[in-house]
């Protein structure tokens, strides 16, 4: 009797601890919504992933920084006034490293054959390899005519004066189609496995061409061209 009524005591202190434990892990999840975890390292954390749209796209806001540039050194040539040569050639020599050489060869290379074989959209990816091409012409005129020499010469400032202004009306409606239309529709024409390896391609050649600042430091370098200008703060565009 003696044996059974101690193990009954055991028994009850055994399941009191095991009660006890319970309740305490219950308040900890409680108060902090889930179980804490532990920090990881800076080094591990993973990077931040952006889809093949998305990265497109944000790859679209550079251009259209470089086109302000653009506009100012018009709106400065239009005025007589100064512009400087290695301003406006930078933002040319971005629009040759970055959008010509990486974000369109991107397009050429994953995206149009892509919508080709699909038989979608065939018109406007005809357009929009011949406007890659026409675009290269310009810039490399833009490149030729940003000197000190041309920018003294009435002659060289009003054919860089057109050559701007025909890169500035091309582009705009280019990256406004391939946003709102070719963009959009690459789902359409590949599977969610080859959406993502997309994804890991882009980032993989973006890092190839520009180190480990990527894209982030293409778009310091097109703050620069505008902080000389004049042009940095976005509150200088409010009417």
């Amino acid at each position: 009797m003696a044996k059974r009524e101690s193990s009954r005591r055991t028994l009850l202190v055994t399941a009191a601890n095991v009660g006890a434990t319970w309740m305490l892990a219950g308040c900890a999840t409680t108060s902090t919504g889930s179980a804490p975890r532990p920090e990881e390292p800076e080094g591990q954390k993973e990077e931040e992933e952006v889809s093949p749209a998305e990265d497109l796209m944000r790859e679209h806001g550079v251009l259209r920084r470089v086109l302000l540039v653009y506009e100012e050194s018009l709106r400065r040539l239009a005025g007589g006034e100064t512009v400087p040569p290695q301003t406006l050639a930078g933002g040319a020599q971005i629009i040759r490293r970055f959008i010509e050489d990486y974000h369109e060869k991107l397009e050429e290379q994953f995206l149009f054959p892509r919508f080709e074989r699909a038989g979608k959209h065939l018109e406007l990816v005809g357009v929009l390899r011949e406007q890659h091409a026409r675009g290269r012409q310009l810039t490399a005129e833009v490149l030729r005519l940003a000197t000190p020499e041309s920018l003294s010469n009435p002659g060289s400032v009003a054919s860089l004066t057109r050559t701007l202004r025909l890169f500035i009306r091309m582009y705009g409606p280019h990256a406004a189609r391939e946003d709102t239309i070719l963009f959009p529709a690459l789902r359409q024409v590949v599977s969610a496995h080859e959406y993502d390896a997309l994804g890991e391609d882009f980032e993989r050649k973006e890092h190839e061409l520009f180190g480990a600042s990527g894209f982030e430091g293409v778009v310091e370098e097109v703050a620069t061209l505008e902080k000389a200008l004049g042009i940095y703060e976005l509150s200088s565009f409010t009417p």
